[in-house]
């Protein structure tokens, strides 16, 4: 008996239909099981700048959280320099498989684009948006041998001593060193600007004297100030904190409307899966949620609000937008 290969076209179809599905859904399912399975090894928390502030003070708190929810190590990893600009570009290019994390920051995602000539990742388009996390006043606070005691009389000094103060920051190109440049525009004043790679070296400096005012995060510099060690003449933002409401705003002493908050976000790589982007969001949320945990980072100055990929996303662009006229109105360039 002869057999007709045309008869036998419906089986071989419905064959390889069968092996297409079979292998194509198992591809599926593989994918579908990689992103479920995520993670399978240690995390780490990329932050451009030193120990000690509030980026870093964030990452610790997250890491903790994560790792005690993912059940793998969270590692946080310091990298400093460039105004954030060496941490930022080890995450931008890194794998986009959720295992490398970035604190962002005001002055890397919103001023550094517009700051730097020449720059080796895109501040925006290099990153996928996970969370806000939390914002800071930043408070100017001076040596206190300098003599003054608020920001009337700082202005009128440094205006019989043109460039003959200067102010720190923890880097070019931060919302601290921005802040500054603010003050001088809209004070009239010159005084000249000392960058640091972070507080660990700025605060000490401010104290014995070899710096004249520093501005920082007020999660920083709050210990400082309590102590009495250093003078805290204004904090950045329309309202007094919470955290140190003695200390009046810019804009009740003469520069009204000034405003620079830092603020920081959790990012991660560009094209990272979405399935991964929402864990990490979600994770975000338990962490700053937590009641202990937000009870400690207010009391430290700073203000917890997680918040959507996209909400963090408009913020960005808005930040840039504001951050990139100053850049523009105050000259400074830089070149990386």
């Amino acid at each position: 008996m002869q057999f007709s290969i045309v008869a036998k076209r419906p089986f071989f179809t419905h064959l390889l239909i069968c092996l297409v599905l079979l292998f194509g859904g198992s591809t599926s399912w593989a994918q579908s099981s990689k992103n479920v399975a995520w993670p399978k090894q240690a995390i780490r928390i990329v932050v451009s700048f030193t120990p000690g502030g509030a980026p870093d003070i964030l990452a610790r708190v997250l890491a903790e959280s994560m790792q005690q929810n993912l059940g793998v190590p969270v590692l946080v990893e310091n990298r400093p320099g460039y105004g954030g600009n060496i941490g930022a570009e080890i995450v931008a290019k890194s794998d986009p498989d959720g295992y490398t994390l970035l604190i962002g920051t005001v002055g890397i995602h919103a001023i550094n684009g517009a700051l730097y000539e020449k720059m080796s990742f895109d501040p925006v388009k290099d990153f996928t948006p996970i969370s806000f996390l939390a914002s800071t006043p930043n408070v100017l606070v001076v040596n206190k041998k300098l003599g003054v005691n608020n920001l009337h009389e700082l202005i009128e000094l440094a205006k019989a001593k043109p460039n003959q103060l200067t102010f720190g920051s923890s880097g070019v190109g931060t919302s601290l060193h921005m802040s500054g440049e603010l003050f001088k525009e809209m004070a009239g004043i010159q005084i000249r600007h000392i960058p640091y790679k972070g507080r660990a070296q700025s605060l000490p400096d401010l104290v014995s004297g070899r710096i004249s005012m520093l501005f920082d995060n007020l999660s920083s510099s709050l210990p400082l100030i309590k102590a009495g060690e250093v003078q805290a003449l204004g904090v950045t933002t329309l309202k007094r904190s919470h955290a140190a409401p003695e200390i009046p705003t810019f804009a009740e002493q003469g520069l009204p409307g000034f405003e620079a908050v830092s603020w920081f976000s959790l990012m991660a790589p560009a094209n990272l899966p979405p399935s991964i982007q929402k864990r990490l969001n979600q994770l975000t949320y338990r962490a700053l949620n937590d009641s202990e945990v937000k009870k400690r980072l207010v009391a430290g100055g700073l203000d917890p609000s997680p918040s959507s990929a996209k909400d963090l996303s408009k913020l960005i662009a808005q930040e840039s937008a504001k951050w990139s006229r100053i850049v523009q109105q105050s000259g400074a360039k830089l070149e990386q």
